[in-house]
């Protein structure tokens, strides 16, 4: 499994740790955010982690900023993904299994054992499946086509 992966300044120290954890764990992490800067703008690494999932070069992304909120906006405005914030091992699994939440979005206040577990909880949950979530997925990228007809 590829994993893209971000984080503006203030995320970089959380980063570097989730990157080592994922190599440890025998991942391949593509590191869209290499260089860092005071004044570097978090959309265009969001961008860049969306871009790396949307053309399959990844199997989705993480992104880590102050809140996880500005990247998550940013990460929702490209088209074909589903970015969802994550702040438990709970919304961990139900963005994947519900949303089918290609790109997660973490703030790097959190404890960063409790990271690796929504990491782990990420990875391992299963694949949307349901029909009733598959029919709202399906809704959500009609809508991004310009061809959702309302009820």
């Amino acid at each position: 499994m590829k994993i893209a992966i971000a984080s503006d300044h203030r995320g970089i120290n959380y980063k570097k740790e989730i990157i080592d954890y994922l190599l440890t764990n025998n991942y391949e992490v593509i590191d869209c955010s290499k260089v860092n800067y005071k004044t570097d703008d978090y959309p265009d690494f969001a961008f860049k982690v969306c871009n790396e999932v949307i053309n399959k070069n990844a199997d989705f992304g993480i992104l880590v900023c102050r809140t996880g909120i500005g990247m998550s906006i940013a990460a929702n405005k490209v088209k074909g993904i589903r970015c969802a914030k994550v702040d438990s091992v709970e919304e961990a699994i139900l963005c994947r299994n519900d949303n089918g939440a290609n790109v997660i979005t973490f703030n790097y206040t959190k404890d960063f054992e409790e990271i690796k577990k929504i990491i782990d909880a990420y990875i391992n949950a299963e694949e949307l499946n349901d029909e009733r979530h598959i029919r709202r997925i399906n809704k959500i990228m009609d809508y991004e086509r310009g061809a959702y007809n309302e009820l």
